[in-house]
């Protein structure tokens, strides 16, 4: 299963041509939980061209296709990093850089 998961976000690493994955993954990788206005917030101050919208996809598509993130629903949904899988993305974060 890790495996599998491992090839899947290395592929979804390997069509990131503008590093913007590689960067929410990462600073996600401290295990803190997120919502989309704070990681887009963040990705604005590093110089990232972004949208709110493109964030939020990204999130989802994190959570439902590789399986890595799980989301905290509430007042305003909060993304993290399951923590079972840090480890995993820090190695193959680590391949990437």
């Amino acid at each position: 299963m890790m495996e599998k998961i491992q090839d899947r976000l290395v592929n979804y690493l390997k069509r990131d041509r503008k590093g913007i994955r590689r960067e929410v993954l990462s600073i996600m990788i401290d295990g803190k939980k997120y919502t989309t206005s704070e990681i887009y917030e963040i990705l604005k101050a590093k110089g990232y061209d972004v949208n709110l919208r493109g964030v939020s996809a990204m999130l989802g598509l994190m959570n439902t296709r590789l399986g890595i993130v799980r989301t905290e629903t509430g007042e305003k949904n909060r993304y993290y990093i399951k923590p079972e899988y840090i480890e995993l993305v820090k190695s193959v974060l680590r391949e990437f850089s």
